[in-house]
């Protein structure tokens, strides 16, 4: 170990340096740190600290530390140990499965693949469990992913049993043949019709994050194709034929409709108003993946697969739809 209790071997991949907006003031160091990084977890972030990959104003300092406005937070986040997934017994629901890919339900609060801090309890891990076979382009970290969902995402994903199926899959994903549709809740008054053609790239200010402001940046497209209004807030199904990291939360949030409990991009508000008292019980985007239609990589047919709602979001949408009924 070093003056700094970073033991020597630990390859730094990367630096960050952060400074506390009037949001996070009087917050713990480990709250505000995940809140701008949430597809980081608490204990993650807490390990970092205790590991000395973390400075506050070049200082090191507990977790628990309450940080300030205008407070600089430098973090180091250190290379993955590479390890093979191991199959973990997790309840995870599948939508269909046969010989060439399975199509499941992914939770909110699970990361799709092992990384830093996610070694275990990842859909990869829960899939080795319950499916015979999975594809190996995607190397011993991501067998038979083919996209992703963010962590905080729910919905419909389809992973590829096999090689050929993978390749195929890929394909028409990238050749935006792949037809994706999402639910999402949305501050204000959405129409239905908005098209949003923002290319997309990393935040210059903070790497962790998407904009639409980016120097080096790749096309992407958003299409709002069904609105139900409420009181304050749209619930949206919105089509994607690009995939981009934080596509949806990116392109809503830069036309002034940030997706709800979305607290990278603007979509947590602290003050609720009565008909939004639901919404204090949403700890993640109210953002789900409710349909992925594709043709099938063995006989070509058209496919097509559903994933409803999920019980913590269906309960607020019905609170909702309640208050403006009355």
């Amino acid at each position: 170990m070093d003056d700094h209790g970073v033991a020597e071997h630990d390859l730094v991949v990367e630096a960050l340096r952060l400074e506390v907006t009037e949001e996070h003031d009087g917050t713990r160091l480990d709250h505000c740190i995940t809140a701008v990084l949430p597809d980081r977890s608490r204990s993650q972030i807490q390990r970092l600290v205790r590991d000395g990959h973390v400075r506050l104003n070049q200082r090191r300092v507990r977790a628990s530390h309450a940080v300030h406005a205008g407070d600089v937070i430098e973090l180091e986040i250190p290379a993955p140990v590479p390890s093979t997934p191991i199959p973990e017994a997790l309840p995870i629901t599948i939508v269909h499965d046969d010989p060439d890919l399975v199509v499941v339900d992914k939770p909110a609060g699970m990361v799709v693949h092992p990384a830093v801090g996610h070694e275990s309890g990842t859909l990869v891990n829960a899939l080795l469990h319950h499916v015979t076979g999975l594809s190996g382009i995607g190397g011993e970290q991501r067998p038979g992913i083919v996209h992703r969902l963010d962590r905080g995402t729910s919905g419909v994903m389809v992973v590829a049993k096999h090689d050929t199926a993978h390749a195929e899959l890929s394909r028409q994903f990238a050749d935006r043949e792949v037809e994706k549709e999402y639910i999402a809740l949305v501050w204000g008054l959405l129409n239905t019709g908005r098209r949003i053609d923002a290319p997309l790239g990393r935040d210059p200010a903070n790497r962790q994050k998407m904009s639409t402001r980016a120097r080096r940046a790749r096309s992407a497209v958003t299409r709002v194709t069904g609105t139900e209004r409420l009181r304050g807030v749209t619930l949206a199904t919105v089509a994607i034929a690009t995939g981009r990291q934080h596509q949806i939360r990116v392109h809503l949030n830069s036309i002034g409709h940030p997706v709800v409990g979305d607290a990278v991009y603007g979509g947590v508000r602290r003050h609720l108003a009565a008909d939004h008292r639901s919404l204090a019980s949403l700890d993640r985007p109210f953002l789900h993946a409710f349909r992925i239609a594709f043709t099938h990589p063995r006989d070509g047919r058209r496919v097509e697969f559903t994933a409803p709602l999920p019980e913590d979001l269906q309960t607020i949408l019905d609170e909702l739809r309640e208050q403006r009924d009355r």
